[in-house]
């Protein structure tokens, strides 16, 4: 029975050995850590930040972010389904089907509601 997980084990144990090498070398051979008030400042991709830290975003922005993660999963169930379509025959393609009409019937809704739209 250990014989079966033993790739398993092997793939964790060397996983957690190489993180645990990169950690030391990285605290050991970083070198010297200086903070200064430049390096400690918050930074936008290499540049200073500039506007309101206090302000809000739209929930649309939300919505529209949990709509994409929503449909985005959708390629998570069907890229298998498609490597295995033909052994599952008939009723895969039925179930596949009934997953998509469901997801259809989301996409139909939340357009028809206007959280598609997006206005500034």
């Amino acid at each position: 029975m250990i014989a079966t997980y033993a790739p398993l084990f092997m793939l964790l144990f060397f996983a957690a050995f190489l993180a645990s090498v990169f950690y030391v070398a990285a605290t050991f051979l970083g070198g010297q850590k200086k903070p200064n008030p430049g390096k400690q400042a918050p930074f936008e991709c290499g540049s200073e930040s500039s506007g309101g830290r206090h302000l809000k975003l739209s929930v649309k922005f939300y919505l529209t972010a949990i709509l994409f993660v929503v449909f985005d999963i959708e390629a998570v169930f069907v890229y298998p389904w498609a490597i295995h379509f033909r052994a599952l025959g008939w009723l895969g393609l039925a179930e596949m089907l009934g997953f998509l009409a469901v997801l259809v019937v989301a996409l139909v809704y939340v357009w028809r509601k206007g959280a598609l739209e997006w206005e500034t």
